[in-house]
């Protein structure tokens, strides 16, 4: 008797393997035993004591007392002027833009009055000139200046601490990488853990991680697989599909994923890449279920090929335009307050968008290389879909109140940011309360029961989403990314990499390392300070410091290599076809075509056109 083959068990079936999990578990402890390096002390305390020293530094400075003797508008002032500095803001006029609604959001108690008599205390004071060169003084201060080892009492204890949680993050990172490579526990399961770790080691609070936990981004990748189930269960994803593909006279998977790729990546520029992901899911699920034949049941390659192609195509395309992510805008800001360039919408665009052009081919011909489906020919799944939808007949009740719920939320994620800046909205949404407000719409005009959002929603996608956002704001928060890119430029300076295209291959390589492991703005915002100030050290006044600004942004986008990476490959895992090796099938070789591709868009293209008169830097 012939014994039945065991069937290999995936994905959420599986347990616990041990003889693998005890490596990363391991491997984690030890980095914790290990001493403490002596940048990773510095740099904790800078993140520990420096805001207290900058701030004494000013007092001191501008107005000869300690903090604890300056007046309530002298205190105020040295505080803001401190958050700027830590924030790149080093230009005068920026910081007279601040008010007390800015103030209130990074918990700078202030009233309107006494930020007032601080600015134009500032303003009288200063030229612009000074201003920037008396906050360089201070960033020497915080950055040169102050070393652990001339630490005592408090202060010690605070770098101490600061130092031990950037040591737990790099541990932690270390072990996510590990567990996320070789899916020795539930990928979930790792996004508990993350959590758990940072309390027991006392990174985080109870109360914090709680909040990390639900935070605008989960509700969002929450939202978004709601609706992506009501418009599977009212066929408007059938309706949809139909439309995009009908045109084709031969509809092969080669041509059906570059429709993909030219809809999708232009688009990602302009439109939140996680919309667009949540929007595509569902076609993309239905393009793989209707081509399934008797002779061929199931055809895992095809499945893998529709997922990653939306993921890809939402990942390339961010960098084309400023409201293409918040990347973009960190490094326009951290620019133009540092140095005083600005960049414009539609320069920015001119800039951009040929990379994203020249991506859109590189990234289909990657996709055809590295995945070889079965079903090649998707002529049968349209004419089923079509006869489905003759089935269905004219558009019905349940599948147009689905469609204007979802039009009223794109409009609703296009404009909030808009109409909070505008007085329309007393505070701001977010996406990801949108998406809910859609979700639970769609349940109150009986489009869905709370049983098809139970069903058809991979809950354990959006934990696994919820670590991320947990462990990403752990590594930039606690200084510990801004150590390795710290460590790794400092490094790299004796072989004559700290300047030129050899800066700039370092820079964009380390950007796009961080940014699979923590969201893209966080990633931009930890490396960006330290590459623009070393860039502005090395060549001052040159087209390298624009330069460098937009391909840091641009390096932030190649989340490619984990499902953590960001929001559209987090979506996609969610239809359940995909394994995290899938994405580094493609996500290495599309990481390295990207790196090669900006080092040739600004050496060839940028270089070629320049920038605003500056002098190259050759």
């Amino acid at each position: 008797m012939i014994k039945e083959k065991k069937k290999k068990v995936t994905g959420y079936d599986k347990y616990v393997d041990w003889k693998l999990f005890i490596f990363p578990v391991v491997i984690f402890f030890v980095i914790l035993i290990l001493p403490t390096p002596n940048g990773m002390k510095d740099v904790g305390t800078e993140y520990s004591v420096g805001p207290k020293t900058v701030i004494n530094h000013i007092t001191q400075e501008l107005f000869n007392k300690a903090p604890a003797d300056a007046t309530q508008w002298q205190i105020l002032g040295a505080r803001v002027m401190e958050k700027n500095m830590r924030m790149g803001a080093m230009a005068k006029d920026r910081l007279l833009k601040r008010n007390v609604k800015w103030c209130k959001k990074y918990k700078i108690p202030a009233d309107s009055k006494n930020l007032k008599i601080a600015f134009q205390f500032l303003d009288e004071k200063f030229t612009d000139e000074s201003y920037e060169a008396f906050m360089m003084n201070c960033l020497e201060q915080r950055r040169d200046m102050l070393k652990y080892d001339d630490l005592e009492g408090k202060d010690k204890k605070a770098a101490d601490k600061s130092s031990w949680a950037i040591k737990v993050a790099i541990a932690t990172m270390v072990f996510v990488v590990f567990c996320f490579f070789t899916e020795c526990i539930p990928l979930p399961g790792v996004a508990f853990c993350v959590g758990l770790i940072f309390v027991f080691t006392s990174v985080v609070s109870r109360k914090q991680v709680a909040m990390l936990y639900w935070s605008d981004a989960c509700w969002f990748i929450m939202g978004s697989l709601m609706f992506a189930a009501a418009f599977v269960k009212t066929g408007v994803d059938k309706r949809v599909c139909l439309m995009m593909f009908k045109k084709l006279a031969v509809p092969h998977i080669k041509w059906v994923t570059l429709i993909f790729i030219v809809i999708i990546a232009p688009c990602a520029a302009f439109i939140s890449d996680h919309a667009l992901a949540a929007m595509f899911l569902p076609i993309g699920i239905l393009l793989y279920q209707n081509s399934l034949t008797k002779e061929v049941p199931e055809d895992p390659e095809l499945a893998k090929m529709l997922m990653i192609c939306i993921a890809m195509a939402c990942n390339i395309g961010g960098f084309g335009a400023p409201s293409g992510g918040a990347r973009n805008v960190i490094m326009m800001t951290y620019l133009e307050d540092m140095f005083g360039f600005d960049i414009g919408y539609f320069q920015w665009v001119t800039y951009a968008f040929p990379f994203v052009i020249a991506m859109i081919p590189c990234t289909w011909i990657v996709l055809n290389w590295r995945f070889k489906p079965k079903v090649t020919n998707l002529k049968p799944a349209m004419e089923h879909l079509k006869s489905e939808i003759d089935k269905m007949g004219a558009w019905n009740k349940h599948q147009i109140i689905a469609l204007i719920i979802f039009v009223i939320m794109l409009f609703g994620w296009f404009t909030e940011k808009i109409c909070y800046n505008a007085g329309i909205y007393p505070m701001r949404l977010g996406i990801g309360v949108i998406a809910i407000a859609g979700a639970v719409a769609y349940l109150l005009t009986g489009i869905v029961n709370w049983r098809d959002y139970q069903e058809k929603v991979d809950w354990g996608v959006v934990w696994l989403y919820a670590g991320a956002i947990i462990f990403g704001r752990t590594l930039d928060s606690t200084g510990a990314a801004y150590w390795m890119a710290r460590t790794v430029i400092d490094f790299l300076a004796p072989f004559g990499m700290d300047h030129g295209v050899p800066l700039m291959l370092v820079n964009n390589g380390l950007t796009a390392v961080l940014t699979n492991l923590m969201a893209d703005g966080p990633a931009a915002a930890a490396v960006g300070p330290i590459s623009l100030n070393m860039a502005g050290l090395v060549h001052p006044g040159s087209t390298f410091l624009p330069f460098i600004a937009m391909s840091t942004a641009a390096a932030s986008s190649f989340a490619y290599l984990l499902i953590i990476g960001t929001p559209p490959n987090a979506i996609v895992y969610a239809s359940g076809y995909l394994e995290p090796k899938d994405y580094l099938r493609i996500g290495v070789i599309m990481w390295v075509v990207a790196n090669v591709m900006l080092i040739l868009l600004t050496v060839v293209y940028w270089g070629y056109r320049g920038f605003g008169g500056l002098p190259g830097f050759g």
